[in-house]
């Protein structure tokens, strides 16, 4: 590892990362120090290069925000060797803490907030960032803190001296293969947990990914997360949430990781007996009349979410939005549970060409259309437990600006016409 004092670097991109690098770099006084953004060109305006091709020859490393792509920034594209991220400064920083990172297509924050709750409950001092939405360099360190990194595989793509005690990867289905180019690429990003661990470090990973993990050689100590041992205490745990067939994938990683920390039976059931969901993820927020309402507005893939259709009856889902590429809806196993699907949003002749012929839809267009729909066929059926789900497989951006405001609007909406 290179000292990072003896370093110069260009900070490209002024987003909330970027400017979260360039505090961090000052603050640790680096003297050839660059920054750079296309749209913020005042911010840092003494830090900002006249010459931005001659400096990117001359810096030693280029920190790159998340959200940018080599694919769409040739200039950029030639420098690939000096790029590092935010998480790579986390692991040059001296008395850094033990680190987890979690990596996987869907439920990295969910078992983030897991573990950070698991590892409260039990006494540890804890520090939670990255891709869920607080710069990994924000906190302020201690060696004998713990730190939960969430990393996605924009970061991880341009990462080189990441190397946590625990690297969890939790699964993989396709996602963001316009920003990868291809699914190889996308998996080799989210491999890079493993990339610097030796045998002291612990690699907790799917099982359908071990011939991978072995086939690359890496010297952490493979762990597969222990799913049988899981559902034998699943039901001790007095949280609805939780013991959702939802949270089998997540909870049995954090009942392993449980595991190599020493923590006994007990002590895992009693903490997560207070944990509390994440907004957006399976959000049960509204209950009447023997409906219930759920929000499920994170799942933009089917793989995030075919959880969800796996473990209810009687749904009622909200479907569409923006579809990802390579993205295939398949129901063999949840059509049974789908009482009727309503489609919203600008593609929806490419959700209709997924279901049609399998299940009973209306186009709805949009969230408001969808809800008062769906609230005049609920009155209809004579199901006493009803779900109505908004879980869309795809992207907001055809109709909101994310999945949080689709979510919040959909919440809105639920709690105004439901009477």
């Amino acid at each position: 590892m290179p000292k990072i004092k003896e370093l110069s670097f260009l900070v490209y991109g002024l987003g909330l990362t970027g400017r979260s690098v360039a505090k961090f770099l000052i603050k640790n006084q680096i003297k050839n120090l660059n920054v750079w953004d296309d749209k913020e060109k005042n911010f840092l305006k003494n830090y900002r290069p006249k010459n931005l091709t001659q400096i990117l020859h001359q810096v030693d490393f280029i920190v790159l925000s998340p959200g940018i792509s080599l694919l769409k920034n040739k200039n950029l594209k030639k420098f690939k060797k000096k790029i590092i991220t935010d998480i790579d400064l986390f692991y040059l920083t001296r008395n850094r803490p033990k680190s987890i990172v979690v990596t996987g297509t869907n439920g990295k924050s969910t078992t983030c907030k897991l573990l950070e709750h698991l590892l409260k409950k039990n006494r540890y001092k804890i520090f939670l960032g990255g891709n869920i939405g607080t710069p990994i360099l924000n906190f302020k360190y201690q060696k004998k803190n713990f730190a939960i990194i969430e990393a996605s595989s924009f970061q991880l793509s341009h990462s080189k001296f990441i190397c946590p005690n625990y690297a969890i990867f939790l699964n993989l289905s396709n996602d963001h293969l316009d920003w990868h180019g291809s699914k190889k690429n996308y998996l080799n990003s989210k491999l890079k947990i493993f990339n610097l661990q030796n045998k002291e470090h612990f690699a907790i990973i799917n099982k359908n990914l071990k011939n991978i993990f072995r086939k690359k050689k890496f010297e952490s100590k493979l762990i597969l997360p222990r799913e049988k041992d899981y559902a034998k205490i699943k039901f001790k745990i007095k949280n609805e949430y939780l013991t959702s067939n939802i949270n089998n994938e997540n909870m049995s990683f954090v009942y392993t990781f449980s595991k190599l920390m020493g923590m006994k039976d007990k002590d895992f059931i009693n903490s997560m007996k207070s944990f509390k969901g994440l907004s957006h993820r399976f959000e049960i927020f509204l209950t009447r009349n023997n409906v219930t309402f759920i929000n499920d507005s994170k799942a933009t893939s089917f793989k995030a979410t075919e959880p969800a259709l796996n473990s209810l009856k009687n749904i009622y889902w909200i479907l569409g939005g923006l579809p990802k590429k390579g993205d295939r809806i398949s129901l063999s196993k949840c059509k049974k549970n789908i009482t009727k699907c309503y489609l919203i949003g600008k593609n929806i002749n490419f959700f209709k060409n997924q279901i049609k012929k399998k299940l009973v839809y209306s186009i709805t267009k949009n969230l408001k259309m969808s809800v008062i729909k769906i609230l005049k066929d609920c009155r209809l059926e004579k199901h006493t437990n009803k779900y109505v789900l908004l879980s869309p497989a795809a992207a907001s951006f055809d109709q909101f600006s994310n999945f949080e405001k689709r979510g919040e609007e959909f919440k809105r909406l639920c709690n105004r016409y439901a009477k």
